[in-house]
């Protein structure tokens, strides 16, 4: 998440440079071929079953291709900060999707955990938003775009919470990249056919180059590694590193200002991550009675 945070804050200065179905499009594409090794099925896995396949299909629907196209369009159309506004939202969003689907409870101190979260971002936000509002008057598709790419990220975590059980996290991060590619390959060439290559600076090369590998490989396998041992909605408090790492991303990349409150949002956004990531007495007890 912390990793999808740095992307996120890094994606204005992609977006400014590259229409976002080519970016998009360039992404899955290098991510394919980076992980062709991970197609294969493993010695000793079990072959995909009907209901991996449909999973497969819509994680990659998701929270690749939907989340990726909600996400820089809303990044363009409004800013940073507002995508850190939104973005709060996942956890809680999480947190429901896994009780409505999964029938995962929700114990009282993630719910504390996931307020702590949203509180710590929303002042997060509110310090920098006049700043922003002096620069920019977004429009209300921008915030539903946002919103679209809450509900996405929050389909990724629970859709992964079922797969990661019967498929391997490499497999997984392969297979949907594949179907990304797949996705948005029309709209990707569409874009390629009347866009000058020539425009795009080697640095800028050199981001996609990072954006591509640590959204489709590095975010995907760690992600679906940690699936395997974390209850989803516990999993969801974790998603509040996504715009806390946007946030260091523009503090230390984009030259915009950390103050008090700033500090004061991220202590309080860690604290829901530490409170709902606590080992429970109850299971700790034992383990010291025995030793």
């Amino acid at each position: 998440m912390a990793l999808v945070g740095s992307y996120v804050g890094l994606s204005r200065l992609l977006v400014a440079a590259i229409p976002v179905f080519l970016l998009a499009w360039m992404r899955f594409g290098i991510a394919a071929v980076a992980m062709a090794a991970w197609l294969r099925r493993r010695p000793g896995e079990a072959p995909l079953s009907a209901s991996d396949r449909r999973l497969l299909f819509w994680e990659s629907f998701l929270g690749n291709f939907g989340f990726s196209i909600c996400m820089l369009f809303g990044v363009a159309a409004t800013s940073a900060v507002a995508a850190g506004v939104v973005m709060a939202a996942i956890p809680a969003a999480v947190a429901v999707m896994s009780r409505l689907f999964l029938g995962e409870r929700i114990a009282p101190r993630v719910g504390w955990a996931i307020v702590l979260a949203g509180a710590g971002i929303a002042t997060l936000a509110l310090a920098r938003a006049p700043a922003d509002a002096q620069t920019q008057v977004a429009p209300w598709w921008g915030y539903a775009l946002l919103m679209g790419a809450v509900i996405c990220e929050a389909s990724y975590v629970v859709i992964g919470k079922r797969l990661a059980a019967n498929v391997s996290p490499q497999r997984i991060s392969a297979l949907i990249n594949l179907w990304g590619l797949a996705l948005i390959t029309p709209f990707g060439l569409w874009q390629a056919w009347s866009f000058d290559f020539t425009r795009v600076t080697p640095p800028t090369w050199g981001l996609l180059l990072f954006y591509a590998l640590a959204a489709s490989i590095a975010t995907v396998w760690l992600w679906m590694r940690g699936l395997r041992q974390v209850p989803a909605s516990r999993a969801g408090i974790f998603t509040v590193c996504l715009p806390v790492s946007a946030a260091a991303v523009g503090v230390l990349w984009l030259g915009e200002p950390f103050g008090m409150a700033h500090g004061v949002a991220i202590a309080m956004s860690l604290a829901g991550l530490v409170l709902a990531t606590w080992p429970d007495q109850a299971r700790t007890a034992p383990a010291q009675s025995s030793s």
